[in-house]
């Protein structure tokens, strides 16, 4: 369905609600029928391969401290499949800038928030499936889930947050940036050195000792921390408590505050 379908019916619906979800099948529709979502399934299938097939050997003679190196290193294939889903949502916010789909939204009676809610919900739709095909690549290579059922949920639920602050603030530099092709290959280093730079892969221990602070306290050291207490293990490690989990979740939040702030700025300036 063409660009000008889509903003005559979003223009044509006065409720926000219906704004927001005809936007929304924008972003759905043609990923679904183009088979675009296929890129969400096989990218947590190539980070779970690159990662455990070359270092399992590795890290069970080094030592992790966990029952198996798969138990250890899931969190960053989460980790890493939001990351790439949120590359994604930063080119798909550049190109509509480019295009001028902003503009024109800015001069329809649609909500000043209803296009940027719309496209994050597009990406989540696509975060869902990459999170769901990471833990099924998980399951195959061993990763279970040990602390029951409402830690599970909590494991999903954070995973999902996470994403969320990531697709965000995506969103926020495709639509500043205005250069599809620019922003997403910006984007795609920080991924790799922060997650190359983590205890997603290693323990601090088995770092340098002058880079081990910034790797041990990084973000994605904190919210892989953070997931592997959540989905626990057989060997006894702790349930997570307040104060493993307070940094991750401060991570987080301040991401989506800060985020959501720029993005209610640049709806409104849209204006």
């Amino acid at each position: 369905m063409t660009t000008q379908v889509w903003l005559a019916r979003a223009s044509a619906t006065p409720h926000r609600a219906q704004q927001w979800w005809v936007l929304t099948l924008r972003m759905i529709t043609p990923a679904v029928q183009s088979g675009e979502v296929l890129t969400s399934i096989l990218a947590p299938a190539a980070f779970t391969a690159s990662f455990y097939i070359p270092l399992k050997t590795i890290m069970t003679f080094t030592g992790t401290g966990f029952s198996s190196y798969a138990q250890f290193m899931m969190p960053l294939v989460i980790l890493q499949a939001a990351a790439f889903t949120a590359v994604s949502a930063a080119f798909r916010a550049a190109t509509d800038a480019v295009a001028g789909l902003n503009r024109r939204f800015g001069s329809m009676p649609i909500g000043a928030l209803v296009p940027a809610g719309a496209r994050l919900c597009g990406n989540v739709f696509r975060l869902v499936i990459a999170l769901a095909a990471a833990l099924i690549c998980g399951h195959i290579i061993g990763f279970r889930f040990y602390l029951g059922t409402t830690r599970t949920i909590e494991f999903l639920l954070f995973s999902i947050l996470i994403g969320m602050a990531l697709i965000l603030a995506a969103d926020v530099i495709g639509t500043v940036s205005r250069s599809p092709e620019t922003t997403a290959q910006a984007l795609v280093l920080p991924p790799l050195i922060f997650g190359m730079l983590s205890t997603g892969l290693a323990p601090a221990s088995q770092f340098p000792s002058w880079v081990q602070p910034f790797v041990r306290n990084q973000p994605v050291s904190q919210w892989a921390s953070a997931l592997r207490a959540l989905a626990g293990d057989r060997w006894p490690h702790g349930d997570p408590n307040l104060s493993l989990m307070t940094p991750p979740l401060v991570w987080t939040i301040a991401i989506l505050v800060v985020c959501l702030g720029f993005s209610i700025r640049l709806g409104k300036g849209r204006r």
